[in-house]
């Protein structure tokens, strides 16, 4: 029996080959697309890292110039000055000023006003005193006095907060923060010291002798107005001594004598000046000393400070006491500074009389009719030469080399140049 051929029946091939060929090709592609994508990888990085660079070396050069300048602007002496803005301001001739919040008192026998940076009065009181004596604690209260006059008006950045009349004349006043006044007050034999509030109140009245408190040379008020400062001035044995007492009025006591928290004596030295700086530091100028107080409620002396030189001039801030002291053995003087403990953080010479000194913020500023002399707080001469006109008050203000000045024209805005 013949078998028959089978046609329908047909060879299955093996389809590996195929399949991993297929595989490869695909991996091949892919890692092609890899390098690709790492090519294109690295060409970001280097554009960053490019960028970065560039970024840096900018930076770098501003930084380097914005330092050149400053040096170049702040570490030279200025000669000449340059007016940028000037108000006028109609006076008759015979006004005082005197820096304070963010513009200038202007005072006279007529009156007081506050006037801004612009030239323009915020406010305007009238009075009439023949001595006019001012005093101000920073930028919160003013006190005007009569001096030999009877009259006593307490101020603020607002206006007038209060008068009062004394019947004994004033010799000197001075004033806190919150507008507490404390008045010396003339009498042939025994002066007194009297404490007001703003509204005129009696809160403290201190009488004294030559022969037993002493004559007060001097007083200063705490910016609470809680705390009094006095520097007497006796003779015990026919030496002189000062006694310098602190006395706390917080809280009630049967006598004066109750209220003293601090008494101590210093023989052959006169004190004329006595202030506080801030509410922990007081400061007394002896003619051979300074002496550092601290403490709020009961002041400890905590540094002397001994000067081989005659003062001629004091002031101060609530951060340094200046003095400027007579060379003894050449030409000029030393302008010093001192912080609140008693370190001399500046000491430079220089030659040229002025009758004004002052510290406002980081620069000290010496004038003298049209001259007018500026240190900065690190020694660094900013300007040495004359203004256009007679100087009667001077300060920085914000900008390069910006100040304000007040003349007998009124108000010039000025920038020191070369």
């Amino acid at each position: 029996m013949k078998r028959k051929k089978k046609t329908d029946l047909y060879v299955v091939q093996d389809t590996k080959d195929v399949t991993d060929a297929l595989i490869d090709r695909v991996l091949a592609e892919l890692r092609e697309e890899d390098g690709i994508l790492e090519d294109i990888e690295d060409q970001v990085r280097q554009h960053k890292k490019s960028r970065r660079i560039r970024i840096t070396v900018i930076s770098t050069l501003v930084v380097v110039i914005a330092i050149a300048s400053f040096l170049v602007i702040h570490l030279q002496t200025y000669t000449s000055a340059r007016i940028i803005t000037s108000y006028e301001n109609s006076s008759d001739g015979n006004v005082n000023y005197r820096q304070f919040a963010d513009g200038v008192l202007k005072y006279s026998k007529d009156g007081i006003s506050l006037i801004n940076r612009k030239g323009k009065e915020n406010w305007n009181q009238p009075y009439q005193i023949k001595n006019p004596i001012i005093d101000t604690y920073n930028n919160d209260a003013v006190v005007v006095a009569d001096k030999g006059g009877n009259t006593i008006l307490v101020l603020d950045r607002e206006g007038l907060k209060g008068e009062i009349q004394t019947m004994l004349p004033v010799e000197k006043a001075v004033v806190s923060a919150q507008g507490i006044v404390c008045a010396v007050l003339k009498n042939e034999t025994s002066p007194k010291i009297i404490c007001y509030d703003a509204a005129g109140n009696l809160l403290v009245e201190m009488a004294t002798s030559l022969t037993g408190t002493g004559y007060p040379l001097d007083v200063g008020i705490s910016e609470d107005g809680k705390v009094l400062l006095v520097s007497y001035l006796c003779v015990q044995n026919g030496t002189i001594v000062t006694k310098i007492r602190y006395y706390n009025f917080d809280g009630e006591k049967d006598s004066i004598q109750d209220y003293e928290v601090t008494a101590d004596d210093y023989g052959n030295m006169a004190a004329a000046s006595a202030f506080f700086m801030n509410p922990k530091t007081s400061v007394v100028v002896g003619d051979d000393r300074l002496l550092f107080y601290t403490g709020e409620g009961k002041p400890q002396l905590t540094e002397t400070v001994l000067l081989n030189k005659r003062i001629k001039s004091v002031f101060h801030s609530n951060r340094y006491v200046g003095l400027v002291l007579k060379n003894e053995r050449k030409a000029g003087y030393e302008l010093c500074l001192f912080n609140t403990s008693g370190k001399k953080v500046l000491s430079e010479e220089f030659t040229g009389d002025f009758s004004n000194v002052k510290i406002s913020g980081s620069q000290i500023l010496m004038y003298d009719g049209k001259k007018c002399s500026v240190f900065t707080r690190t020694g660094i001469h900013k300007y040495d030469g004359e203004l256009n006109g007679s100087i009667l008050e001077i300060f920085p203000v914000l900008g390069v080399n910006k100040y304000i000045v007040m003349n007998a024209n009124g108000m010039e805005v000025i920038r020191f140049v070369k």
